[in-house]
């Protein structure tokens, strides 16, 4: 069996078969890891079943640090080589429709039905990963430009800040503040991004909560985007502004909040300068 270095080849190989079952397991049809794995083995170079599962993972591990869907059977596993990011990479940008694809978008009736978002405690340095496997997901985070990407996807955002307004109003009814419940104003949506949030609702108590909205199909710490209007809207109004990161989006909805001073939480890294003239 062959312990060399995978080929470009083999790569978009295992990459494309990869994709081929992510698809088959977002979409809940049957599918065989088996089947998969028996087919792709003579079209590589004396792969070892066992290394072909492995690279599964680290495939799994990749789409992890993109922010993307990965297949719940192949745990990451990571210190993979930049040669299989480039693989995934390639695949993406020959099917440029996987990363427009709505999946987990429900429509208005059932936003309105829907449940409330599981909200847990926000990424810390007591939560985080080993540093080897922290440092590669931020690496290709950084290099692939996730926070962008997401900030792009309109489809996205507007649906995570349905699906945080449904959220909100469900709360409020089982606290059994439905007058608050009725009241809470979708902002973005109505009067534009210019607010400084997404969503004007309620505590049960009756105090206010702007909420801005960030939304990724990835892990809790994807990284985002953030404006120098939502930042100084956080600052004026600490005790009222909230940021909702909604995560794991397209699979089962995930959440935690911020409350200011976000660099408190998180390193804010400047990515673009205005250039005024003297």
């Amino acid at each position: 069996m062959s312990n060399g270095p995978w080929t470009d080849e083999e790569n978009d190989l295992i990459v494309a078969d990869y994709f081929a079952m992510l698809a088959d397991d977002i979409s809940a049809r049957r599918y065989s890891k088996a089947e998969h794995r028996r087919a792709l083995l003579p079209l590589l170079n004396n792969r070892s079943e066992g290394a072909v599962e492995f690279k599964h993972q680290n495939i799994s591990a990749v789409l992890k640090g993109l922010g993307e869907d990965w297949i719940p059977g192949y745990k990451p596993a990571f210190n993979f080589p930049m040669t299989l990011v480039d693989a995934v990479a390639r695949w993406l940008a020959r099917n440029p429709a996987w990363l427009g694809r709505q999946q987990g978008l429900q429509p208005a009736a059932a936003l309105r039905e829907a449940a409330q978002i599981w909200v847990g405690p926000p990424p810390t340095l007591s939560n985080q990963p080993p540093p080897q496997e922290l440092d590669q997901m931020l690496h290709i985070a950084r290099k692939f430009d996730v926070a962008g990407r997401d900030e792009r996807n309109r489809a996205l955002g507007r649906a995570g800040e349905e699906r945080v307004l449904a959220h909100e109003r469900a709360a409020l009814r089982t606290a059994g503040r439905d007058d608050l419940a009725r009241k809470g104003r979708w902002v973005s949506e109505e009067d534009g991004d210019g607010a400084g949030y997404d969503i004007a609702s309620f505590a049960p108590d009756g105090l206010p909560r702007l909420i801005e909205v960030k939304t990724t199909n990835g892990w809790e710490r994807t990284p985002f985007h953030i404006t120098r209007n939502e930042l100084a809207v956080a600052e004026e109004r600490r005790s009222e502004w909230r940021l909702f990161r909604l995560w794991n989006f397209s699979r089962e909805p995930k959440a935690f909040e911020l409350h200011p001073p976000l660099d408190a939480h998180v390193s804010l890294t400047a990515t673009t300068f205005q250039a005024s003239f003297h």
